[in-house]
């Protein structure tokens, strides 16, 4: 039975949160979106831990505290290293994508130019984990 999810989604571009805000309401997805513009404001978020998300999609390139920064910050910490990373972004760099996996990521989503692959991609990520035994904190 899949499951609403709390989301932090940590990303710069507003079209981007936007448009990631139309495609749940589009597939009539009814999961919490916690937002946050950069990696150092998502970990103030967390460290608050009012709201622990269930996944974290974000991506690479941020102000600030960049993603791959933000990563090594996530999983150093005992406590939320558990929280399943996503990537979303445009960036195909086989570096960083390499370095991300390297570091704990839980899956790598290249951002589609066309809408409708867009929306195809993000309903099966959110698909999967509503679907998917997270790990119980």
């Amino acid at each position: 039975m899949s499951k609403s999810l709390n989301i932090l989604l940590i990303e710069d571009d507003a079209i981007e949160v936007m448009k990631f805000h139309r495609v749940l309401a589009t597939l009539k997805m009814n999961h919490k979106i916690i937002e946050a513009n950069n990696g150092e404001e998502a970990l103030v978020i967390l460290k608050e831990r009012e709201i622990i998300p269930d996944i974290i999609i974000l991506d690479l390139n941020m102000p600030k505290i960049n993603g791959i920064e933000f990563l090594q910050i996530l999983k150093a910490d005992d406590y939320l290293k558990y929280i399943p990373a996503i990537i979303l972004t445009t960036s195909s760099n086989h570096r960083e994508v390499m370095e991300c996996y390297r570091i704990g990521i839980a899956g790598y989503v290249l951002k589609p130019l066309k809408y409708e692959d867009y929306v195809d991609r993000i309903q099966k990520m959110l698909s999967y984990w509503s679907l998917n035994e997270l790990i119980s904190r």
